[in-house]
């Protein structure tokens, strides 16, 4: 199966620390993430803390059903396994790595996987764009969050 991996970035006027605890806690994530608003009614359920804590969601259409779970947390990388599990079958790793500049942070959001030739097709000619779109919304989210504080 083709792999795939898309990264976009943005600078975030917060020190790293502040960015960090936007991403690596699940409840943090509804103030930024670009999906939290898909559905109004979306069922979420969180378990844990740290390494290994969980999210899972289930909602509408758009907003479809998966899990995520927290794999790795240092002080520079938040890694996270991430199953859609609904309107689709998909499993994923999610990458956010921070890098200190200054007063600043680089926030580097990076999402990887397989894809069978199918998808792999239709990842170029839309998921793709879908994607990065959202990552970009997302990011400027994260942005405002932790600018903030």
């Amino acid at each position: 199966m083709p792999a795939f991996s898309q990264t976009h970035e943005t600078t975030v006027a917060a020190p790293a620390a502040t960015v960090h605890a936007l991403v690596d806690d699940f409840h943090e994530w509804i103030k930024w993430s670009p999906w939290e608003g898909l559905d109004p009614d979306l069922k979420r359920t969180y378990g844990g803390a740290g390494v290994g804590a969980t999210y899972a969601w289930s909602g509408n259409k758009q907003a479809g059903e998966g899990r995520m779970t927290f794999t790795s947390i240092t002080p520079t990388q938040v890694v996270v396994d991430l199953e859609f599990l609904k309107p689709f079958k998909a499993q994923n790793v999610v990458t956010f790595d921070l890098t200190p500049a200054g007063t600043d942070t680089r926030v580097a959001w990076t999402m990887s996987g397989q894809r069978n030739l199918a998808f792999a097709v239709m990842g170029k000619l839309f998921f793709d764009k879908a994607i990065a779109k959202d990552f970009r919304r997302g990011l400027a989210s994260l942005k405002a969050a932790a600018e903030e504080k």
